[in-house]
């Protein structure tokens, strides 16, 4: 029987199931193309080998299950543990081999993702910490560490009509609602020569400075707007 994480426990990289994407990519699909009718953009920008680091803007509740399945390979997406403490589908999150991030201490969150990036794998993470507008206009340490320990590329993704201007935070698109994941080509870092804290300086403010433009650009292609 598979065990559940809880708060405060932490979470390492042997407790993540490999084979989870396998199947659970295949039922994220069905979410997009058959509930919802979403729209994938740019798919020939993601490497179709070795590791990728995916950095996705953040505004509405099935954020992560959309992604999930838009991606054209199989992803592990740091997820907040409060879907397995609250959310009678934990059991299958874990089985999906996601990731649980204890937002109190997610350093063991982000030591699973660096161990699957350095397997070669898809990671996929929100830097902006948490649901809000979804415009980048902050982006947490986290990704920047991951790009610098791993210097695995990093592609940014936009996620838009899971919130709409006007829809309350924890909104949820009806069936065939029109969404849409555009994937961005990797971004160009320049960490080159840096190392430490420059690096991780560097890292973030690249990686913000490239999520919002491409979010920007995403919007002006899909004519879909952000939330309030």
């Amino acid at each position: 029987m598979t065990q559940q994480p809880t708060r405060g426990q932490r979470v390492t990289a042997q407790d993540i199931h490999r084979w989870g994407p396998i199947w659970s990519r295949r039922v994220g699909w069905v979410l997009d193309h058959i509930w919802w009718n979403t729209q994938v953009h740019g798919k020939e920008n993601l490497p179709a080998s070795g590791p990728v680091l995916i950095a996705s803007n953040h505004t509405g509740i099935v954020d992560g299950p959309l992604l999930h399945g838009a991606l054209p390979r199989g992803s592990h997406i740091l997820v907040k543990q409060e879907f397995w403490d609250h959310w009678a589908g934990g059991p299958a999150m874990t089985l999906a081999g996601q990731i649980p991030v204890d937002r109190k201490a997610g350093r063991s969150a982000l030591a699973v993702g660096k161990q699957l990036l350095t397997e070669g794998r898809v990671v996929g993470i929100f830097p902006e910490g948490t649901r809000g507008r979804g415009d980048v206009s902050e982006v947490r340490a986290g990704v920047a560490w991951l790009a610098t320990q791993t210097q695995a590329p990093v592609v940014p993704v936009a996620v838009l009509g899971t919130r709409r201007p006007g829809d309350p935070r924890g909104y949820v698109p009806p069936a065939r609602a029109k969404l849409h994941v555009v994937i961005g080509r990797p971004l160009d870092l320049q960490l080159e020569g840096l190392t430490g804290r420059a690096a991780l300086t560097r890292a973030m403010e690249g990686i913000g400075t490239g999520m919002k433009a491409h979010v920007d650009a995403a919007i002006t292609m899909t004519g879909v707007q952000l939330p309030d």
